[in-house]
């Protein structure tokens, strides 16, 4: 397996078109904004505002999962586009008053990819890229029992959001709310955050 940074914006969206186990997710999840079968506005603007912003992982020439970033801050997902109060003060919070930060806007791998250490290699892999790249600290909001698995595993701490219902992890945390955040802590002086699940590293 192999990790790129960038990808031809129409082969994307073919490949995107194909990921029905990620459809299907997102229909359990009741996003109504989303087209299903097609990529997000959102997500096309990320990536056309700079296509290092998309990361895709391929096999043998096949794109089999991607993952889309962009800069952030603790008072902002993108610009113009705010932050509630509890997730500001959560991320002040996790992330010692720092301000700006890397959001893991969505991360996914074709199902039949899984349990290959895959998730772990792209962990590992964007970890490094973003300390490379000059930043300090990363925030991904997920509800994936096996993106949680491997954040716990890289010795990420956690937390929770009380207003968010997308949580469907095992009762292995004290849950103060609807939503689980994690954050994680890692000697290099660099932050990484995961949320429905939210990771830091400092």
């Amino acid at each position: 397996m192999r990790i790129v940074v960038g990808c031809d914006l129409k082969e994307f969206k073919r490949y995107y078109r194909t990921l029905e186990d990620l459809h299907e997710y997102f229909k359990t999840l009741g996003l109504a904004d989303v087209r299903f079968g097609e990529l997000g506005v959102v997500e096309e603007g990320i990536i056309k505002k700079d296509p290092s912003h998309l990361i895709v992982w391929r096999e043998n020439n096949e794109m089999i999962g991607h993952a889309i970033w962009h800069e952030a801050n603790t008072d902002e997902h993108r610009e113009g586009d705010p932050r509630d109060k509890e997730d500001r003060e959560m991320l002040r919070r996790l992330l010692g008053g720092k301000k700006d930060l890397v959001e893991l806007h969505e991360v996914w791998l074709r199902t039949k990819y899984r349990g290959k250490g895959y998730g772990k290699r792209f962990f590992e892999f964007f970890e490094d890229f973003i300390k490379k790249r000059g930043y300090g600290s990363i925030v991904y909001y997920t509800d994936n029992p096996a993106a949680t698995a491997i954040c716990r595993k890289r010795g990420y701490k956690e937390d929770f959001l009380k207003k968010r219902g997308m949580v469907c992890l095992p009762p292995l945390f004290e849950h103060k709310g609807d939503s689980l955040l994690i954050a994680v802590t890692f000697t290099q002086s660099f932050s990484c955050l995961l949320a429905s699940v939210l990771f830091s590293w400092m």
